[in-house]
C-alpha cells in the first residue's frame, strides 16, 4: 500500500501549514522517503486552540452516553482498520507488522476502557446538617494540550486522546513529525465516527514552538506529556509558569532482579521478549539485568543464545521479530553507549556493531562486566542493548536497582512469595512486574516516580487528571 498524504487536522478539516514548511518522513528500514509532513505555523496553532475552545462546551455538555456512542464507533473503526494502520506504522516507525497491528488494537481497547471509566466518574453526597446538601461533583477540566513521541505512534497519542475525549475535554495534540501517518489515520476514524469538529485537533511542526504557544494559551487547562526527562522538565516548567496541572510520563532505566530460586529459562524468555519489543525503544524496557551470581553463568549463556536467535529485518517481512531503530540518531546513540562501555572494560558478548546496508538497524547486544562508571548504567539506552551483571545478596541488588533518579518500571523473578513481597515493597518504581516483564494495560494505572514523572495513565487514575472536583454546599430553604 502507499503511504497516506499527511496534513494538519484543525476544526474537523485537513489542511497544510500556512507557511509551507515541512520535513521528509523516512522509512527506517530502507532510508527511503515516504512522504512529507507539513509544519504548523503560529496562526495554525491559534486556529487549533480556538477550535478546541469553541468545541469544548458542546462536548462537555453532551454527557457520557452521547460521547461514549461516538467513541465506541471510533474504536470499532480502529479495530477494523488495525491491519491498514499497522502497516503504515511499520513503514514509518519500523516495528514488525504483527507488533504494529497489535498496538492499534490496544489503542482501540484503551479508548473503550476510558469511555467506560467516564461512565463511572462519580461524585458523592457527604452526610452533613439536614438543612443542606454537601456534595462533590466532577467536571471536565477543559481543553487539553498534549505532546507525544514517536515510539508508539498509535498507543502514545491514544492515551491522551482517549482520556481527554472520554472525560468531556477537547484536545490539541502534537504527535511526532517522524510518525504522523498513524495519528492521521486515527483522526480520520474519529471524524468518520461523528466526533464534532474542533474536539480533536492534530498539529505537526517545530516542537518547542508549538509547545510554548499551546501551553501559554489561557484556553488550555491541562498538559499531558510523554517523552524524555530533560524535555519533560522543560514542559513541566512551562505548565507551572501558567499554573496548569499536568501529567508527565517520562523516561526510565528499568532494573530486573533475577533471584536464584527462579525458573531461569522462563526469566530469559520474558526478558528477551521485553528487550526486543519495538527494538528496545520503550521507556519501560528492561535495561539493567541483575542476576544472582549462583545462576549468572546459566542465565547469561541462555540470554545470549536467545538474543542471538532473534530475527532482525524489515518489519513488513514474514517472521521478523525486531525491526530497525527509528532513526540514525537513535542508532548512533546506542552505539555510543556500547563503545563507551567497551572502552571502560566491558565485554561485548553479542552484537555491538551497527548493521551494514540501508536502514537504521542495530543488532541485539549483550554486555558483561560493565563497570559502574559506564554511561549505559546511567543513561537510558532506548535500544536493543542489555547489560547483564551479578549480585551477591538481594539488598545489594535493590540498592543498585534504586540507585538512579529514574523510577518508571522494575521487574523481579523469584519463586519465593516473601522475596516477591520484598521486591514490591522496596522497588522505587511506579510499574512493577513479578515473574514477567509485563507492559502497560489500559485498565490499570501506569506512571513513574522520582524523575520518571508524575500523574497516571490508564484506569480510573488516568481519567482523574482530566477531571476537576467541585465541592458544593447547597443550603436548603426552610
Amino acid at each position: 500500500m502507499t503511504y497516506p498524504a499527511i496534513a494538519l487536522f484543525i476544526d474537523g478539516e485537513w489542511s497544510e501549514g500556512k507557511g509551507g514548511r515541512g520535513d521528509d518522513i523516512v522509512n527506517p528500514a530502507t532510508g527511503q522517503v515516504l512522504g512529507r509532513v507539513p509544519f504548523a505555523e503560529p496562526e495554525d496553532v491559534d486556529r487549533a486552540i480556538e477550535a478546541a475552545a469553541a468545541a469544548f462546551p458542546g462536548w462537555r455538555d453532551a454527557g457520557p452516553e452521547h460521547r461514549g456512542a461516538i467513541l465506541r464507533r471510533a474504536a470499532g473503526l480502529l479495530h477494523q482498520r488495525a491491519g491498514e494502520i499497522g502497516r503504515v506504522m511499520t513503514l514509518e516507525e519500523g516495528k514488525p507488522l504483527p507488533e504494529a497491528t497489535g498496538e492499534v488494537h490496544r489503542a482501540a481497547t484503551q479508548l473503550e476502557v476510558y469511555l467506560e471509566e467516564a461512565r463511572r466518574a462519580y461524585g458523592r453526597i457527604i452526610p452533613t446538617d439536614p438543612s443542606q446538601v454537601l456534595s462533590v461533583r466532577t467536571a471536565p477540566v477543559g481543553p487539553v494540550g498534549a505532546f507525544v513521541p514517536w515510539n508508539f505512534p498509535a498507543g502514545g497519542p491514544m492515551r491522551k486522546i482517549a482520556a481527554a475525549l472520554a472525560a468531556g475535554c477537547s484536545i490539541v495534540i502534537k504527535p511526532s513529525e517522524e510518525t504522523p501517518g498513524t495519528t492521521c489515520l486515527m483522526a480520520q476514524a474519529f471524524a468518520e465516527a461523528g466526533l464534532p469538529a474542533g474536539v480533536l485537533n492534530v498539529l505537526f511542526g517545530v516542537p518547542d514552538q508549538i509547545s510554548r504557544q499551546v501551553i501559554a494559551s489561557p484556553v488550555i487547562r491541562y498538559i499531558a506529556f510523554t517523552g524524555s526527562v530533560p524535555v519533560g522538565k522543560h514542559v513541566a516548567g512551562l505548565a507551572a509558569a501558567s499554573m496548569k496541572a499536568s501529567t508527565m510520563e517520562l523516561g526510565g532505566h528499568a532494573p530486573v532482579i533475577v533471584c536464584a530460586d527462579t525458573d531461569v529459562a522462563a526469566a530469559v524468555r520474558s526478558c528477551v521478549a521485553a528487550k526486543i519489543a519495538n527494538a528496545g525503544q520503550v521507556c519501560t524496557a528492561p535495561s539493567r539485568i541483575l542476576v544472582d551470581r549462583r545462576i549468572l553463568p546459566e542465565f547469561t549463556e541462555a540470554f545470549v543464545a536467545a538474543m542471538q536467535a532473534v530475527k532482525v529485518g524489515d518489519g513488513l517481512a514474514d517472521g521478523v521479530q525486531m525491526g530497525p531503530l527509528a532513526n540514525a540518531r537513535r542508532r548512533d546513540a546506542v552505539h555510543a553507549l556500547v563503545t563507551d562501555a567497551a572502552g571502560r572494560g566491558a565485554r561485548v558478548l553479542l552484537g555491538g556493531e551497527p548493521a551494514a546496508g540501508p536502514g537504521f538497524f542495530y543488532p541485539p547486544t549483550v554486555l558483561a562486566d560493565v563497570p559502574a562508571d559506564a554511561a549505559i548504567l546511567h543513561d537510558e539506552p532506548f535500544g536493543p542493548l542489555a547489560p547483564v551483571m551479578g549480585f551477591d545478596d538481594l539488598d545489594q541488588a535493590l540498592a543498585a536497582a534504586n540507585s538512579l533518579p529514574f523510577g518508571l518500571a522494575a521487574y523481579g523473578f523469584t519463586d519465593s512469595a516473601a522475596t516477591a513481597e520484598k521486591l514490591i515493597a522496596c522497588f522505587e518504581a511506579g510499574i512493577l512486574s513479578i515473574n514477567h516483564c509485563g507492559g502497560s494495560v489500559p485498565n490499570a494505572p501506569s506512571g513513574g516516580v522520582k524523575e520518571s514523572g508524575y500523574g497516571k495513565e490508564g484506569g480510573p487514575e488516568g481519567l482523574s487528571g482530566y477531571l476537576v472536583s467541585k465541592r458544593v454546599s447547597h443550603k436548603l430553604r426552610p
